[in-house]
Formats: C-alpha cells, structure tokens, sequence
C-alpha cells in the first residue's frame, strides 16, 4: 500500500509540475516580465503585405472586366491591385506600367505576401500585374471571360513572360 501511495503521489505531483509548465503568461503592465527586462512573444499580426492578399483573396471568383476597379463593376489586374491597397489606405498607380514604375524593386527570390509580380506581353510591354501570395503562387484577374484567379509563377506561361516585381 504504501509502495502504491508514493507512486500516487508522484504521478499527482508530476501531472501538476507538467501542467503548471503549460499555463500561458500572462502580461501584466508593469509587472514582472517588465521590470527584469524580459518580453514575451505577441501574438503574431499578418503584415501589411499579408493584409493585401487576404483583402484580394475575398473577391476571387469576381469577374474580368477591362478598366474594373471594384467588385461591383469587375477588376481589370491593375484594377484588384489598385483596389486591394486602396482597402488598407496605400495609393498606389492605377495601371500595371505605373505600377512597375513607382514600387520598390524585389528579386523574384525574395518574394514575399503582398509583392506585386509584373508580366511583359508579346508586345513588350508591362501590361499584366498580379499580386504575390506566397508558395509561387499569385492573385490576378487574367482576362475576358475569366475571374479573379490564382496562378503560379512556375507556369510557362508566366515563367516565360515575368519582368520583375515590386513592393509598396
């Protein structure tokens, strides 16, 4: 009986030690963590970037429409671009060239959520912009009769047409 009380004793005392280790801190303003100069880790918040996508991912599904800035008229791709960083208050250029022109270079291996993509078409110019949403993958509005869409850089198409990309 007693060997059985001390195992007893010993499980109750590991499960409470084990338990204890798993409550979350709490913070309390000016408390302890505070004074010894600790932090603890904030939940994390999407980046302005990841706010972009999230706001573009909402009108997948929406129809094509040259010149479309909004999901009631339909989005042309500068369109969705101009709209989506319209939502987070960002200005930006309304057409894919004014777009390459005034964001802020990015190598292609430095992606990342939010990033603007920019194609050249047969023409040679910058005529189609999509917006990055991380795995090789982007949001756009492709063209006449088709919606708002995800593609992939690695497509051959898009592989064989990219020009750069750019942040806001």
């Amino acid at each position: 009986m007693r060997t059985e009380a001390r195992n007893l004793i010993a499980i109750f005392l590991t499960a409470f030690i084990v338990a204890g280790c798993a409550t979350a801190i709490r913070q309390v303003p000016g408390g302890p963590h505070e004074r010894l100069g600790l932090s603890v880790p904030a939940q994390a918040q999407p980046t302005p970037g990841e706010k972009v996508v999230s706001i573009a991912t909402e009108y997948l599904g929406v129809p094509y429409r040259f010149g479309g800035d909004s999901p009631k008229k339909g989005f042309d791709c500068s369109g969705l671009v101009f709209f989506s960083f319209d939502q987070m208050g960002v200005r930006v250029p309304r057409t894919a060239e004014d777009q390459r022109k005034a964001a802020e270079r990015v190598q292609r291996d430095d992606l990342e959520p939010g990033d603007l993509v920019f194609f050249r078409s047969s023409k040679g110019r910058v005529d189609h912009v999509g917006i990055y949403a991380g795995e090789g993958r982007f949001i756009h509005a492709p063209n006449s009769g088709k919606v708002v869409s995800y593609a992939s850089l690695d497509d051959p198409y898009y592989r064989s047409h990219f020009v750069s990309a750019g942040r806001f």
